[in-house]
C-alpha cells in the first residue's frame, strides 16, 4: 500500500490530544522520531493495519481538543494508524460534527428538525441570526449552526453547545481522550442560546432523565421502572432495585435457555424492522466462527426519537445488565456501544456504569464469578444518521465511511471485523430483564400475540405533556394521545418518524402494535409521535422531511443520492405551483419515490418517500 502523505505537520497541541489516545509513537514508522534501527527494518504491515478502527476516535479526539481537524492533525493520525491520508480525509469529511475547516473551539448545534420546528425552532433561528449572524459565520469565539434532531424533542426547541479544549474535571471524557465542555438548552430561546454560546459552564444544569417520563412513579411501568428511582450513578441502587437479578437467572439458564426464553417471549427488535430478536441471537450463537461480537446501536438519529436517551440517561446500568446477557448468549466476549455524539450526558452515565461494573467484578474476565468474560466499549459516533443502519455501524466502527454494505452475507454471519455479530438497539436489548426475570410467559401475556410486551413511545410536537410513554401493545393511539395532551385543532400525527407516515385525526383508534399500524397503512418504527395542529405549516414540515434525506444520504447508491434531491426539488416547486403544474410535479413525485424504494441499497432511500407519499395521499396535503 502507497501511502501518500502531505508536508503539513501537526501542531504539539494535536499531536498530544492524538497521543493522548494511541499513545506514543513506537518508531518513525508511526509518526515517531526516525532513528538509526528504523532505517534497517519496517515496521507496521498488518499489525498496523488492524488498528484502523481506532481512527474515528482518534478524530474525535483532535476534534475535541482543537474544535476542528487540520490538514497536519489528519495527516499524523494517518501515519499513526498506517491509513492512507485520502481514506482519511473520507471519513473526516463524513460526519456532520467534524470540520476540517478552521473553526472557532465552541460551536452551538441548533435543531431545526421535525419536533422542534413544530414548537417554533424558526423563530429561534431568525433570533439568532439577528444577534450572531448568519448560521456558519464566527463571532466572539464561537459559531452556530442548524442541526438535525438533537434527540431533546421533549423540550423543543432545543440547542447544543459544544466547546473543544477544556481543563480537565470540567467537561466530559472518555478514557485516554481530551475533556470537552457542553450545555445543553432546552427549551431554548435566543437569550439562553447566546449566553451558553459565550459561557457553557455557566449554562443551567440539565433536569433529570425522570422530567422526560411524565408517567414517572406508575407501578405499571417496566422498562422505566427505574428512571427516577434509583440513582443512575449508584449500582448499589441499581441492585436494590432488581438489577442484575436477570444475569444471574441467565447463568443458570445457559445460553441456549436464554435464547430459548427470548424467543418464547416474542420480542423483536425495537428499531422498525421488527425482526425476532431470539432469531437473530440464534443464528449468531450457532456460527462456528469462534470469535463473536455484539454491537448496541444507539445512535438513535430518528427525527422525533429519544427514547434510548432517557433510558441511558436515566437506567444505565441496565443496558450494561442486558448487554453481558446478550454476549453470553450468542458467545460475544466483547460488546461495543455505538453511542450519538449528540448525546454527551449519556456518554458520561454509561461510561461511569460500565467502569464501576468493571470494578465491581460484573464486567471483565469472570464476570460474577461465572468463568464468562466480557467487556464493552464506547464508540461514539460524529453526527450521520445512516450509521443506524446495522452495517453502517461496522464501517463506522472500523474506521470507514459509515456506508451500508450489501447483504448477504448478513451480519450474523459476517459482521463487525468480519465476524457473526448481533445487532440491537438499547430498547430491545433493556426488554431482555423483565423476560429473564419474570419468565417468557409472564412477558408475553403483556400486548398481544403479534405484538408482545411493552413498547416505548416519544411523544412531542402539539402536546402539553411532551416526553416518553410506556404502554403495552394494543392500547390504541387515542389513549396515547389522551396522555399526553392533545391540541385542540389536531391536524395530523406523525408516526415513525421521517421514515414513518402520517395518520388523520379520525385514525386514531388505530391499535399501536406491528400488525395493526401495517394494517392500517403506516408503522410504528422507532416509537415516533409527532403531534400537529393547524398552526404548523404541513408543507414545510414535508420539506424538512426532503432535506433531511437528502442530506443524511451517504451518497453509496444511485436511486438514493440522486432521488432524494429530486424529492426536494419537487417539493419546492409544488410549494408556489397548483393545479396542473401541482399535478405533474407530484406524478414525479412517485415516481422518484418509486424508485427509491425498489433499488436503494438500504432503509434511508427506502423509507424516504414513505412521509411525503402518506401526507399527499391520506392528508392531501398539496390539494
Amino acid at each position: 500500500m502507497d501511502l501518500h502523505f502531505a508536508d503539513a505537520k501537526p501542531t504539539d497541541e494535536e499531536r498530544d490530544a492524538v497521543d493522548g489516545y494511541l499513545g506514543p509513537p513506537e518508531s518513525g514508522w508511526d509518526g515517531g522520531e526516525r532513528t538509526e534501527a528504523d532505517l534497517r527494518w519496517a515496521r507496521g504491515g498488518h499489525a498496523a493495519r488492524d488498528r484502523r478502527d481506532l481512527l474515528l476516535p482518534a478524530l474525535h479526539a483532535v476534534n475535541d481538543r482543537i474544535g476542528w481537524i487540520s490538514e497536519g492533525a489528519l495527516d499524523y493520525v494517518c501515519r499513526r494508524l498506517t491509513i492512507p491520508p485520502a481514506e482519511g480525509y473520507g471519513v473526516a469529511t463524513f460526519y456532520a460534527m467534524f470540520s476540517v475547516k478552521p473553526r472557532p473551539a465552541r460551536v452551538v448545534h441548533v435543531c431545526t428538525d421535525l419536533a422542534c420546528a413544530a414548537r417554533g425552532s424558526g423563530a429561534l433561528v431568525a433570533a439568532l441570526e439577528d444577534r450572531l449572524g448568519p448560521a456558519g459565520s464566527a463571532r466572539d469565539g464561537a459559531v452556530w449552526q442548524s442541526s438535525p434532531c438533537l434527540g431533546l424533542c421533549e423540550r423543543a426547541p432545543a440547542a447544543l453547545v459544544i466547546q473543544a479544549g477544556t481543563a480537565p474535571g470540567s467537561g466530559t471524557s472518555i478514557a485516554g481522550q481530551a475533556e470537552f465542555a457542553t450545555a445543553v438548552v432546552a427549551p431554548a430561546n435566543a437569550e439562553a442560546v447566546v449566553a451558553a454560546a459565550h459561557a457553557p459552564q455557566d449554562a443551567p444544569a440539565e433536569p433529570p432523565a425522570t422530567a422526560a417520563v411524565p408517567q414517572a412513579g406508575d407501578p405499571g411501568l417496566v422498562l422505566l421502572r427505574r428512571v427516577g428511582v434509583a440513582d443512575p450513578t449508584d449500582l448499589d441502587d441499581y441492585r436494590a432495585n432488581g438489577g442484575y437479578t436477570a444475569l444471574r437467572n441467565a447463568f443458570g439458564l445457559g445460553p441456549a435457555g436464554v435464547i430459548r426464553e427470548v424467543l418464547d417471549a416474542g420480542l423483536v427488535g425495537r428499531g422498525g424492522a421488527a425482526f425476532p430478536t431470539g432469531r437473530k441471537w440464534e443464528a449468531t450463537a450457532r456460527q462456528p466462527e469462534r470469535t463473536h461480537y455484539l454491537v448496541c446501536n444507539a445512535d438513535e438519529s430518528e427525527p422525533g426519537t429519544f427514547k434510548d436517551r432517557v433510558l441511558m440517561e436515566g437506567d444505565p446500568y441496565a443496558l450494561v445488565e442486558a448487554m453481558t446477557i446478550a454476549g453470553y448468549a450468542i458467545g460475544a466476549h466483547k460488546g461495543f456501544i455505538y453511542l450519538r455524539g449528540e448525546y454527551p450526558r449519556a456518554l458520561h452515565r454509561l461510561g461511569h456504569a460500565i467502569e464501576q461494573a468493571r470494578a465491581r467484578g460484573l464486567l471483565g474476565g469472570n464476570v460474577l464469578g461465572q468463568g464468562y468474560a466480557f467487556d464493552i466499549e464506547i464508540r461514539r459516533g460524529a453526527g450521520a444518521y445512516i450509521c443506524g443502519e446495522e452495517t453502517a455501524i461496522f464501517n463506522s466502527i472500523e474506521g470507514r465511511r459509515g456506508e451500508p454494505r450489501s447483504k448477504p452475507p448478513f451480519p450474523v454471519e459476517k459482521g463487525l471485523f468480519g465476524k457473526p455479530t448481533a445487532v440491537n438497539n438499547v430498547e430491545t436489548l433493556v426488554n431482555v430483564l423483565p423476560i429473564l426475570e419474570r419468565g417468557a410467559a409472564a412477558y408475553a401475556a403483556t400486548g398481544t400475540e403479534g405484538s408482545t410486551g411493552t413498547k416505548l413511545f416519544c411523544v412531542s410536537g402539539s402536546v402539553s405533556r411532551p416526553g416518553i410513554y410506556e404502554l403495552p401493545f394494543g392500547a390504541t393511539l387515542r389513549e396515547l394521545m389522551d396522555l399526553a395532551g392533545p391540541p385542540e385543532s389536531l391536524r395530523a400525527v406523525l408516526l415513525g418518524g421521517a421514515a414513518g407516515g402520517f395518520v388523520r385525526p379520525e385514525e386514531l383508534d388505530i391499535p399501536l402494535t406491528f400488525e395493526g399500524t401495517r394494517a392500517a397503512g403506516t408503522t410504528l418504527g422507532s416509537g415516533v409521535v409527532l403531534a400537529l395542529d393547524d398552526s404548523v405549516e404541513l408543507p414545510r414540515i414535508l420539506l424538512r422531511i426532503a432535506e433531511f434525506f437528502r442530506d443524511e444520504s451517504c451518497g453509496q447508491c444511485v436511486p438514493c443520492r440522486v432521488g432524494t434531491v429530486r424529492q426536494e426539488e419537487a417539493l419546492h416547486r409544488i410549494a408556489d405551483r397548483t393545479g396542473a403544474a401541482a399535478a405533474t410535479d407530484i406524478a414525479l413525485l412517485r415516481e422518484v419515490g418509486q424508485a427509491m424504494r425498489d433499488a436503494s441499497i438500504c432503509g434511508l432511500g427506502q423509507t424516504a418517500w414513505n412521509a411525503v407519499e402518506s401526507a399527499i395521499d391520506r392528508l392531501g396535503a398539496y390539494e
